[in-house]
């Protein structure tokens, strides 16, 4: 037995699957993945086999089916399928992949997407960092790297992954409305190095070609700017509710009442007009592109 790069052990011939372990606060998700775990050991006893037998004919070390039956592993989507063929489920194991899909990202970053994959309207002021939909999968996994403490290699890798899924929202039909306005700063900081700066650089103008999606910067010049106090977000939903959040009011919660969100549209509005426009956006960033 070898204990490899992730930390991960491995046995002759098996891999311990590199993965995510369930977080012990985050009680809905362990609830789906000690069920299916549950089914899985179900499976894995009627076809008379076992654990060690079971991963060896799936690829996998004896200790990654002991930690997903015992509902403290989240199994990866490839791993729902090699379970399934090896204890003859038919299919049925297999179909749990849907169930895990949520949970397999953090809880925060869950309901952040389920939030964005209902809102109608999106704006969004960001000061430091690229918010995350605008953001390219290198540039998000050089951000999160800079992180300290340093994430170890499966939080971070899960955290990515969340990040990532999220993009989706590019793809909804109807598309909803995205407003996005970022800091100057955030454009000019090469995270990642100069390859991955120039790659998000022109994902950005990519994205601004979109119909429902509006990118401004804030240069650092303007000295009469209301959004000093940190990033600003509000979500609207087609029932006619919202909900925002700013870095300096209301202690950084989430809001819904009409009252404060209104104080969150102002200020949003007001940083959009000092702002560049869209299309004085484009040129700017098309500037800085050119200048890396």
């Amino acid at each position: 037995m070898s204990v490899v790069g992730d930390g991960t052990e491995r046995g002759d011939g098996e891999v311990d699957e590199p993965g995510w372990d369930v977080d012990p606060d985050d009680e809905s998700g362990a609830a789906v993945v000690a069920a299916v775990g549950r089914q899985i050991k179900a499976w894995r006893e009627a076809a008379g086999m076992r654990a060690g037998e079971l991963g060896s004919a799936m690829g996998y070390g004896e200790d990654l089916v002991y930690k997903v039956e015992g509902g403290r592993r989240i199994p990866r989507p490839e791993f729902m399928d090699a379970v399934d063929l090896a204890v003859g489920a038919d299919g049925k194991l297999a179909a749990m992949k849907s169930d895990l899909a949520e949970v397999r990202y953090p809880r925060k970053i869950r309901d952040l997407a389920k939030l964005e994959a209902r809102a109608v309207e999106l704006a969004s002021y960001g000061s430091h960092n690229l918010h995350g939909l605008l953001q390219t999968e290198e540039y998000a996994r050089a951000l999160l790297g800079t992180r300290r403490p340093v994430l170890p290699p499966d939080e971070l890798e899960r955290a990515l992954a969340g990040r990532i899924a999220r993009h989706s929202i590019f793809d909804r039909a109807p598309a909803p409305e995205l407003s996005f306005i970022q800091e100057e700063a955030s454009l000019r900081r090469p995270i990642g190095g100069v390859v991955v700066w120039r790659r998000q650089l022109e994902r950005l103008l990519l994205l601004g070609e979109l119909p429902f999606v509006d990118i401004q910067v804030m240069p650092t010049c303007r000295w009469d700017h209301p959004g000093t106090g940190g990033r600003i977000q509000v979500l609207k939903f087609a029932d006619g509710s919202a909900v925002g959040r700013a870095d300096d009011e209301f202690s950084g919660r989430p809001i819904s009442h009409p009252k404060q969100l209104r104080i969150l549209e102002l200020r949003y509005s007001v940083i959009g007009a000092r702002a560049l426009t869209p299309e004085e956006s484009r040129a700017f960033i098309e500037q800085v592109l050119g200048e890396t």
